[in-house]
C-alpha cells in the first residue's frame, strides 16, 4: 500500500497526479491502493484496475482546501517568531501578490516543467536595430517616430518560431490538445507589488513596430492597473526579459494554460569560435520552460532551435 506517515502524523499517499484525478473523479480512497509504480507509487492502472474489480474503498468527501504548498507554508504567527520585534516591517499582501502566490504555486505542483537553453549570437540583430530606429522619421517635438528594443525582436522571433513548429504551440487540457492558429505571446512586465503578462494576439502577423508600440501602451496600462482580463489570459507562450538587470540566465514558471515561456537573459560579449578561430561576439542565451505533457524534449529543442535562426539571421522577422 502506498502510505506512508508523515512527521506530523498524517497519511501522505504516493500518487501520480493522473491516478489521483481519477481516484478523485471516482470517489475511490487512494489509502486502499496498492500501488505498482515505482516503490509503491499509485499509478493510473492501479487505480483502472481497482475500478473494474470494485475492490477499492470508497473515500469520505473532503472539503476544499489551499494547496499544499501553501498549506504547508509556516504561518505568519509560526515565522514571526524567527525574528527579532521591531526588527522587520510587516507589508499585507495585496490581492494581486496573492493571486500570483497562488497561480505560481499551482504551476509549479501541476504542471511538469523542463528546461532547454541554447546561446544566440546577436550581433546581427543589434546591427539591424540599430540602423531600423535611425530611419525612424522625426516628431514635431524632435523625438523620433519609434524606438524598438530588442525584446521587440524576441517577442516576433518566438511568434514566427511558433509557426514554423506548430506542434507546439499548443495548450494541454486533460481531454485533448488545443493547436492554436495564432501565436498569442505575453510578455512579463514588471509592476508595483508583482508581475503581469499582457498578450500580444497574433503577434506573428504584426511588424516589429507595432508590437513595440502595443507592448509600451499594454505596459503603461498594465502600470496603471487598468488593463481587462482578455488582455493578460490565455496565449499560449510569453517572453520574460531579465537582461536589463544584468542577468545572464535563468528559468521562468509558466503561466498556465501557456505550455512554454522563454527566459531572456543579457546580451554580453563573449569569446566564440569561428571559422576553428577565437572571436568576440555579443551572446545572449535564452531558457525555454516546458509545459512536459505539451511539449517534449524533442520538440522543444525544435522550438528553440527555430528561434535561433530567426535571431541571427533577423532580416527573416520582416519577411
Amino acid at each position: 500500500m502506498a502510505l506512508v506517515t508523515s512527521d506530523t502524523g498524517a497519511p501522505r499517499i504516493f500518487a501520480s497526479p493522473l491516478a489521483r484525478r481519477l481516484a478523485k473523479e471516482a470517489g475511490l480512497d487512494l489509502a486502499s491502493l496498492n500501488g505498482s509504480g515505482p516503490h509503491g507509487r499509485v499509478i493510473e492502472r492501479d487505480v483502472k484496475s481497482a475500478l473494474a474489480s470494485g475492490a477499492a474503498g470508497k473515500s469520505a468527501p473532503t472539503p476544499a482546501r489551499p494547496s499544499a504548498a501553501l498549506a504547508e507554508t509556516p504561518s505568519t504567527a509560526t515565522t514571526r517568531k524567527f525574528y527579532e520585534i521591531d526588527s522587520y516591517e510587516e507589508v499585507p499582501h495585496d490581492s494581486m501578490r496573492k493571486a500570483i502566490a497562488r497561480r505560481l504555486t499551482e504551476s509549479i505542483q501541476t504542471v511538469p516543467h523542463f528546461y532547454l537553453d541554447v546561446d544566440c549570437e546577436i550581433d546581427a540583430l543589434l546591427k539591424l536595430r540599430e540602423d531600423f530606429n535611425a530611419a525612424a522619421p522625426k516628431r514635431a517635438d524632435g523625438a523620433p517616430e519609434w524606438k524598438t528594443s530588442v525584446n521587440d525582436y524576441i517577442v516576433k522571433a518566438l511568434a514566427l518560431a511558433l509557426q514554423r513548429v506548430p506542434e507546439a504551440n499548443v495548450t494541454f487540457t486533460p481531454e485533448a490538445m488545443l493547436k492554436h492558429k495564432a501565436s498569442d505571446v505575453g510578455v512579463a512586465v514588471s509592476i508595483p507589488g508583482g508581475l503581469i503578462t499582457p498578450i500580444i494576439r497574433n503577434a506573428q502577423a504584426k511588424t516589429v513596430r507595432e508590437i513595440s508600440d502595443e507592448i509600451k501602451e499594454l505596459a503603461g496600462r498594465a502600470r496603471a492597473r487598468k488593463l481587462k482580463p482578455h488582455e493578460y489570459e490565455g496565449g499560449v507562450s510569453a517572453v520574460s526579459n531579465l537582461g536589463m538587470y544584468g542577468i545572464r540566465n535563468f528559468s521562468a514558471v509558466i503561466n498556465p494554460p501557456q505550455s512554454t515561456i522563454l527566459a531572456v537573459g543579457k546580451g554580453e560579449q563573449r569569446m566564440v569560435v569561428k571559422d576553428d578561430k577565437p572571436a568576440v561576439a555579443t551572446m545572449m542565451t535564452v531558457t525555454l520552460s516546458c509545459d512536459h505533457r505539451a511539449v517534449d524534449g524533442a520538440l522543444g529543442a525544435e522550438l528553440l532551435a527555430a528561434f535561433k535562426g530567426l535571431i541571427e539571421q533577423p532580416m527573416a522577422l520582416f519577411a
